[in-house]
């Protein structure tokens, strides 16, 4: 059997980090949740995920912030960035991710972008 592709998502808001979990778990992913962007490079190397989804307003570090850090320790590691706001596109630090999804509750776009990076269909 197949090993479960693990997917980290960073989000400072509760009802975020529940929804992507309960959402993700049901395509058969392995979800860890994390609202400290401070926290996140210890919990990329202790659980090693196959993807990280990063939200961008964050209080304690923007996702760009940690997008770059991401970057510079796990260069080959998939990041998609979601926002709520359409405007980040035209942020040149938002070119170093994978994808970039404004943030709805219809998580299909997210889902298809997942599966491109995994390569399955959904």
């Amino acid at each position: 059997m197949e090993e479960r592709k693990k997917i980290l998502a960073i989000d400072d808001e509760e009802d975020i980090r529940f929804i992507l979990e309960e959402e993700l778990t049901d395509e058969g992913y392995e979800v860890h949740t994390l609202g400290d962007p401070t926290q996140a490079l210890d919990t990329i190397e202790e659980i090693k995920p196959d993807l990280v989804l990063l939200d961008i307003k964050m209080p304690q570090m923007s996702g760009t912030e940690l997008l770059g850090k991401i970057r510079d320790r796990y260069y080959d590691l998939p990041v998609i960035l979601l926002t709520a706001y359409s405007s980040f596109k035209r942020d040149i630090a938002c070119a170093a991710s994978d994808y970039y999804v404004v943030k709805s509750g219809d998580l299909t776009e997210l889902k298809e972008r997942i599966a491109r990076i995994f390569k399955v269909k959904i």
